[in-house]
């Protein structure tokens, strides 16, 4: 039984020629990975939110209905708290670059970028009221001045904190969709 999807033997003329995904400039893609700090408060918080929903089903069927629907929209409150969370980052496109945060997002067109760089500056860490040194993707916009727009990406965000290579790839990454697109 041959198998030709195993073997190097088989044509790949036959092969469907189709546009792969990130083949589409317009199309709002993340330049990196979330780092496993966001990924592992991401788990938790969903693991709050099993135990949440579970309280609802049990809730439903001994207690009161609205007591229980109550419980369910805190433990969908919860996911959703939680797939945000996910989201939360630098995305680009050959429209601009689009900052999400927690509650907001902004996104700013390539027209209005004056640069996008690596800079060497006092950083919150993990998104905190502390800070400490470390280096920042910073902003510099037409119609801001430099210092009124926040980082994008730092290396004690949740994304890179422990991972200085993953944060110079990523931050290479943005400057060269910045270079690549820059219409100014």
């Amino acid at each position: 039984m041959p198998l030709p999807f195993l073997t190097a033997d088989r044509t790949f003329d036959s092969a469907a020629e189709s546009a792969l995904p990130y083949d589409d400039p317009d199309r709002w893609r993340r330049p990196y990975r979330p780092g496993p700090w966001r990924v592992g408060v991401a788990a938790l918080v969903l693991l709050l939110a099993s135990f949440v929903l579970f309280a609802a089903v049990l809730t439903a069927l001994t207690g009161s209905p609205p007591t229980a629907a109550v419980v369910l929209g805190v433990g969908l409150a919860i996911v959703a708290g939680a797939l945000r969370l996910l989201r939360m980052g630098v995305w680009v496109s050959g429209r601009g670059l689009r900052s999400t945060g927690f509650l907001v997002t902004r996104t700013v067109p390539w027209a209005r970028v004056v640069s996008v760089r690596t800079v060497q500056q006092p950083v919150r860490w993990l998104g905190l009221p502390r800070t400490v040194q470390g280096q920042a993707l910073a902003l510099v916009r037409k119609d801001r001045p430099a210092d009124d727009t926040p980082p994008l990406l730092t290396t004690h965000s949740l994304d890179f904190l422990g991972r200085p290579v993953a944060f110079d790839r990523a931050a290479d990454t943005v400057e060269a969709w910045a270079a690549e697109n820059h219409r100014g």
